[in-house]
C-alpha cells in the first residue's frame, strides 16, 4: 500500500508528510476538498472583470465551470512575478503546507507551481477550510515577503475549492494535480517536478502509485 511504503522510506518520514497520501473513505463524514489559490499578481484584475461580464457564475454552474477552466488555463502561463518559480519560496510554502498535514489536514497531493498552488486535502473535524487557509497564507506571506525583501499583498485573499464527489473523482483530481507541471510544459515528466507530491510518491518507491 501507498501508505505502507511511504512510510518506510526515512527521507519522506522525516520531512514531514504525515499522512503518507491519505485516502478518505468517501462515506459522509470525511469530504476531500480540491483547493486552489494563486499569487494575487497572477491574473490581471482587466481579464478577470472581462470574464465576469461575460459569464453568470452566480446562477449558472456551467459558467462557473467556465471561469475556473480559464482561470487554471491562465495561471499556467506563469503570469505575474511568479515568486513561487524561486527555489527558496517554493521549499518555504512546501515545508508549511507538509507541516499542517497530520495536524490540520489530511493531505493527498500537491504542487507548487511558479505562480499558484494545487493540493488535495481532507480537513479534519474541528478545523474550518477558511480558518486553515487564512493561517497558511499569512504564515507563508510573512516568509516570502521576508526572503523576498518586501512588504505588501503576496497571495490573492480568496481560493478556489471543490469538494471530491467519489474515489474515481479522487484519483482524477490527483492525476489532474500532480500532472499541472507536464500541461504547463515545465517538464517531462510529473515526476521531474521538484515541488510536487508526484516527486514524492516515485522516491518511495515504483510500486507507490495512486491506487484506481
Amino acid at each position: 500500500m501507498l501508505y505502507e511504503q511511504l512510510s518506510r522510506h526515512p527521507n519522506l518520514r522525516e520531512a514531514g508528510w504525515h499522512s503518507r497520501g491519505y485516502l478518505p473513505h468517501f462515506d459522509g463524514r470525511e469530504i476531500p476538498q480540491f483547493i486552489t489559490f494563486r499569487l494575487f499578481d497572477s491574473i490581471p484584475d482587466a481579464v478577470l472583470q472581462r470574464w465576469f461580464r461575460e459569464l453568470d457564475v452566480e446562477k449558472s454552474k456551467t459558467d462557473r465551470i467556465t471561469l475556473q477552466n480559464r482561470i487554471d488555463r491562465y495561471l499556467d502561463q506563469g503570469y505575474g512575478a511568479a515568486w513561487l518559480k524561486h527555489r527558496r519560496i517554493a521549499q518555504v510554502v512546501e515545508n508549511d503546507l507538509l507541516d499542517l498535514d497530520g495536524k490540520s489536514y489530511g493531505l493527498s497531493a500537491w504542487v507548487i507551481m511558479p505562480n499558484h498552488i494545487h493540493f488535495l486535502a481532507t480537513r479534519f473535524e474541528a478545523e474550518t477550510l477558511s480558518g486553515i487557509m487564512q493561517s497558511f497564507k499569512s504564515l507563508t506571506s510573512h516568509k516570502a515577503n521576508k526572503l523576498l525583501s518586501r512588504r505588501g499583498q503576496f497571495w490573492m485573499p480568496d481560493y478556489y475549492d471543490r469538494y471530491i464527489r467519489n474515489s474515481d473523482h479522487f484519483v482524477k483530481t490527483v492525476r489532474y494535480i500532480e500532472n499541472n507541471p507536464v500541461k504547463a510544459r515545465l517538464c517531462g515528466r510529473a515526476e521531474e517536478w521538484r515541488f510536487s507530491s508526484a516527486r514524492w510518491r516515485e522516491a518511495a518507491g515504483e510500486g507507490a502509485r495512486v491506487p484506481s
